[in-house]
């Protein structure tokens, strides 16, 4: 199996797998998205909200406010199930704090956290308003948890692979440049010069078959290498794209590893 990285940013991963099967692939994109462990907010004790939104939707924006959870960040922390404490401990959680008095627009950087590790990715998410004279004062409580268990912890936001495209273009083509024309993403361009169509970005065709269609001589072919993928994965910036794909592979050896024992 061989991987080739195309493009990498902070959030962000795009690679070529090559040697690899359907069913390997798609282990890896259902890992990624439900077995990597995130931080998230899963507990919220509302002391005063004197604003107009609902304790329960505060709580929800809450839980889905992405928390910085790399694996420096999460470093001697455990899963709940874990953890020997019948309910909140420092090994299995993090408290924030939320105090704010209005008017004004309460945001994800007055969460306060006794860890200066864990904390919002980003500080401009809104939480809630205030109008004169109110106020919002709460603690939350941040635990590790999975994607299986509710998709605040799932550290993607896009995990999707898809066959490497085949163009194929015949000696018999006329050069109508109507292929060219008719594809949506810029795959295909007409060169004046050789008077011939060419792939300028194989990749990023979505296989969608728009030039096969309104080729009349049938010129053009478009197929897949079903042993080669184009793999995506984007984070909400929690958890390095890099790191989500290194754990869901610890995680896919960890239960090859299990059905082995039990065989």
């Amino acid at each position: 199996m061989e991987i080739e990285v195309k493009k990498k940013n902070e959030n962000e991963l795009v690679f070529t797998i090559s040697g690899a099967d359907l069913s390997f692939v798609n282990a890896i994109r259902r890992v990624c998205m439900m077995e990597v462990p995130k931080m998230a907010i899963d507990d919220v004790h509302i002391i005063k909200n004197d604003s107009a939104m609902f304790d329960e939707v505060l709580a929800h924006r809450l839980g889905l406010t992405p928390i910085v959870s790399d694996s420096e960040s999460i470093e001697g922390l455990v899963l709940p199930e874990e953890c020997d404490c019948e309910d909140y401990c420092s090994k299995c959680s993090v408290s924030l704090v939320l105090k704010k008095k209005g008017p004004g627009v309460v945001y994800s950087k007055d969460l306060s956290s006794e860890d200066s590790r864990i904390k919002p990715v980003y500080d401009t998410i809104p939480l809630l308003k205030l109008k004169d004279d109110q106020e919002v004062e709460l603690e939350a409580t941040a635990q590790l948890g999975i994607g299986l268990e509710h998709a605040k912890w799932e550290p993607t936001t896009a995990c999707a692979y898809k066959f490497y495209p085949q163009i194929t273009i015949g000696e018999d083509c006329e050069g109508c440049q109507k292929c060219a024309e008719s594809c949506p993403r810029g795959v295909l361009e007409f060169d004046k010069k050789a008077k011939k169509v060419k792939v300028v970005d194989l990749e990023n065709c979505s296989m969608c078959k728009s030039c096969f269609r309104v080729c009349e001589s049938r010129s053009i072919d478009i197929g897949f290498d079903d042993n080669r993928f184009i793999f995506r994965i984007e984070t909400d910036g929690s958890t390095p794209p890099e790191e989500v794909l290194i754990k869901a592979c610890d995680v896919l050896s960890e239960k090859a590893d299990k059905i082995i024992d039990i065989l």
